[in-house]
């Protein structure tokens, strides 16, 4: 297939949540995974692993701990769905349609991609400052985002989901994941079944970057 631009794939890089059972050849899946091997970490440890889940009955147990996740998740957007005036309930309609598709068949995707991160490899320089930590995963999800890049490259439907981070034990469990290592997200990858990735909604540049102080516009 003819490559796309980087432009293009950030652009239409979709949230693909309805995937075909086909297989994924596997010179393809070595690409993407190659791909996340080049993002950006933190003094080069790569301190992330990616399992790749292909075994039906592991993706079966994976998918039942994803649909109790979602049912919760879910509820929650549900109970605010009236108060929303109608272009926004209809966009969230939709999301959570196509949701409660992947809830339902996320056990069947060709492939579940699980990262997984070591802290003990990490410079986590926010660890001390009272608030949530976020600095650890500089090191791990840009090799998400690359991995999702090189999908949209090659066709394949995914979506970044951390649900099952919530149930890291269990996780953990089932696919043999040894301590200190921990879960940072899981991915659902296959062909899309209906037209897949395609232009994106996001707020206007001015809404999300400051020029010298908070609030300026660029």
């Amino acid at each position: 297939m003819a490559e796309i631009g980087i432009y293009e794939a950030m652009s239409t890089l979709r949230a693909v949540r309805r995937l075909r059972p086909d297989a994924i050849p596997d010179e393809i899946l070595h690409r993407v995974l190659e791909a996340a091997t080049w993002a950006p970490t933190g003094g080069n440890r790569q301190p992330w692993r990616i399992i790749v889940v292909k075994d039906a009955a592991r993706k079966e147990q994976l998918g039942e701990l994803y649909a109790g996740q979602w049912s919760t998740f879910s509820a929650r957007y549900r109970a605010n769905l009236a108060a929303l005036e109608p272009t926004a309930r209809q966009r969230m309609e939709r999301m959570l349609g196509a949701g409660e598709y992947l809830s339902a068949h996320f056990g069947q995707s060709p492939v579940i991609a699980i990262f997984c991160f070591n802290p003990a490899e990490m410079a986590i320089t926010d660890a001390n400052l009272g608030r949530i930590s976020v600095v650890g995963g500089g090191s791990v999800y840009p090799a998400v985002e690359n991995l999702l890049l090189a999908c949209r490259a090659e066709g394949l439907g995914c979506v970044l989901t951390t649900l099952l981070c919530a149930c890291e034990p269990e996780v953990a469990a089932l696919l043999a994941i040894p301590a200190p290592w921990g879960t940072a997200a899981a991915i659902p990858i296959g062909y899309p079944m209906l037209r897949g990735h395609g232009p994106i909604t996001r707020r206007p540049v001015k809404e999300l970057a400051f020029l010298d102080t908070w609030g300026k516009p660029v």
